[in-house]
């Protein structure tokens, strides 16, 4: 049975107040299908009586399950390709050049999901560069999701994780197999700082960043919690630094502490002005 209007905004209201996600008229089907995953979980029999519960219960493990749930966590190594090259192609000699005197590199996973993306940073880190081995190198991962978080700081994939988009040679030369799984190795593992986070709210205490990841999210967000957060990133950036968005993403008409910059095959990144 679909999902009754009032259960529908009464869903899409509590997601909006505790993440900022917006979900149109269009999602109904989205919060049917993530919500009757949890009903097992909960022990509840229907759509119903969820809702029932959560107009009860607006605080507490019942709504963190919910946010959780209707919180997209699609991600893979190296995912598209291209931000990824231009990021080793092009923008990481270019910090590297202009932090040659004080020797660090800080980069920021900010939407981590299951930590595919910020172990690709390790990877490319130590596969192309390794003058970076005497460096203090900082890689901050961040994610809404509590149990995201949790899954990251074990640094284990599955056979299945490990097959999109990471070659095999990383795989062998990065990582330890540990059953029918894959541990991603210690000294790489501890170059990852897990931390939950919720990028539309207040941000908290954050090193200066040179280059910032944050693709594929903002699609979820209404302009105005866009400009926020495109003002928060630029204060914890670097002048100069970088942010990647993603494709269907921009700053145009929201921010102008970013300049866009083609490079690398026509990527786009965005760069604090600065």
């Amino acid at each position: 049975m679909p999902i009754a209007a009032a259960d529908f905004d009464l869903i899409r209201d509590i997601v909006l107040r505790r993440s900022a996600i917006v979900l149109g008229d269009d999602k109904q089907y989205l919060v049917e299908a993530r919500v009757q995953g949890l009903l097992d979980d909960l022990g509840l029999a229907s759509l119903e009586e969820f809702c029932g519960k959560l107009r009860t219960q607006q605080r507490g493990e019942l709504v963190e399950k919910l946010v959780d749930a209707m919180t997209t966590n699609e991600t893979s190594f190296f995912r598209d390709g291209r931000p990824f090259d231009a990021l080793r192609q092009e923008v990481l000699p270019r910090v590297i050049e202009r932090n040659a005197g004080r020797r660090s590199l800080n980069l920021w996973s900010a939407a981590s999901s299951s930590g595919q993306e910020p172990v690709t940073f390790t990877l490319i880190l130590k596969e192309h560069f390794p003058e970076l081995d005497t460096w203090d190198v900082q890689i901050l991962a961040t994610d809404i999701s509590p149990s995201m978080i949790e899954r990251c700081k074990s640094g284990v994939y599955s056979q299945l994780e490990v097959s999109r988009g990471l070659p095999a040679a990383m795989l062998i030369k990065y990582f330890d197999q540990v059953e029918r799984a894959w541990r991603l190795k210690p000294e790489l593992h501890r170059l990852i700082e897990y931390r939950r986070m919720n990028v539309a709210g207040p941000f908290p205490t954050m090193p200066e960043l040179d280059v910032v990841f944050l693709r594929n999210m903002l699609i979820y967000f209404s302009p105005e919690t866009k400009s926020q957060i495109l003002g928060n990133i630029a204060r914890v950036l670097r002048p100069g630094g970088y942010l990647f968005l993603g494709a269907a993403e921009s700053t145009r008409g929201l921010t102008d502490a970013f300049e866009r910059v083609p490079i690398c095959n026509d990527t786009v990144v965005y760069q604090k002005v600065g």
